[in-house]
């Protein structure tokens, strides 16, 4: 079952830059928030609570139900904020999710910008608003967003560490700093704001992922020649039932974050050489130090790396070939940015 979004008056393109500003659209940008959610029912409440609790809220918000096997398909049909459903027919991770959300976003919604969530992302009153604030004081055109993640009990979540762009001028700097955040190079999909523009131009995320590194990948495909800003006033609680980042304790699903570390550094243009060396060596030292911690994921790591080595990423339309609308808007996408 699908239900309409909200309707608004769609603005023009919020990334063209005109002078005295970047974004002179920003307060009027047609915002679509997506989220992905696969049973976390509870989660999910709270998440479209915070969507509808927000001082600027979105324009229009797409819920892509990954085959909920709870009742989290029927707090997203039944939620007064009225969002456009998704009921997908598999579970096709976050990354299907997202790639099929954020086309559908563009496609259906016609959104200049794209504000993307997990569904255990709960954003305080003025997460939306300090991002458009920063986006319309930006001096330069940007390409992402992203707001800062804290745990339950307010500290800065490890799972979503953005570090300040490598390298960043300094320029860079002051511009990120008259919008009010800093220059990074990546984004957490916990809260990140996609410009419209960039995504229909270079396309969506892979689906193939599953999950992790998506947005890694995404994100870092981006803002290889464009601008990101991480916004400290724009917060956002990422409630994980752990205190911790990815290389915590995966179990299994290390097999992931192998394979598509590997397939987002070795098989994208996402990332120059140099980048490609200090982030997979940053990445390898990572690995190697929690499986002095947990010397039985070595098995799961080596299937990953044999994975990543094997192939690349299927065509994210093929993987979502269960779901013939959602695929064919992914294919709009892609195809129009040549992928």
């Amino acid at each position: 079952m699908t239900h309409p979004a909200p309707t608004g008056d769609p603005a023009s393109p919020a990334g063209t830059a005109q002078t005295g500003t970047a974004h002179p659209g920003a307060r009027d940008a047609r915002v679509v928030a997506v989220v992905v959610t696969y049973n976390r029912e509870t989660l999910l409440e709270q998440c479209l609570d915070a969507l509808a609790a927000q001082e600027r809220r979105p324009d229009a918000v797409v819920v892509m139900d990954n085959a909920s096997t709870d009742a989290s398909g029927r707090v997203a049909d039944e939620h007064p904020l009225g969002a456009d459903v998704v009921h997908l027919r598999r579970n096709v991770g976050g990354a299907g999710g997202f790639a099929a959300g954020i086309a559908r976003a563009l496609v259906r919604h016609d959104a200049d910008w794209v504000w993307v969530m997990d569904d255990d992302t709960i954003p305080r009153p003025g997460a939306l608003a300090a991002l458009l604030r920063s986006l319309e004081a930006s001096p330069v055109r940007l390409s992402v967003l992203s707001s800062r993640a804290v745990w339950t009990d307010g500290r800065d979540h490890p799972m979503n560490t953005q570090r300040t762009r490598l390298g960043a001028s300094k320029a860079e700097k002051r511009d990120a700093a008259r919008a009010g955040g800093r220059p990074i190079r990546t984004a957490s999909y916990v809260s990140a704001l996609l410009n419209g523009e960039d995504v229909r131009r270079l396309g969506l995320p892979s689906a193939d992922y599953f999950i992790w590194s998506d947005d890694f990948e995404h994100t870092g495909r981006l803002l290889r020649h464009g601008r990101g800003l991480q916004v400290p006033s724009s917060v956002v609680e990422h409630r994980t039932k752990l205190f911790g980042n990815a290389q915590s304790g995966p179990g299994s699903r290390f097999y992931y974050d192998v394979r598509n570390r590997l397939w987002a550094l070795l098989r994208t243009a996402s990332f120059s050489p140099l980048e490609r060396l200090i982030h997979g060596g940053a990445t390898v030292l990572g690995w190697l130090r929690m499986l002095l911690r947990h010397p039985d994921l070595l098995g799961i790591g080596v299937r990953g790396l044999l994975a990543a080595l094997r192939r690349g990423p299927r065509p994210s339309a093929e993987v979502l070939s269960a779901d013939g609308e959602a695929a064919a808007d992914v294919r709009a996408i892609e195809r129009a940015a040549g992928r």
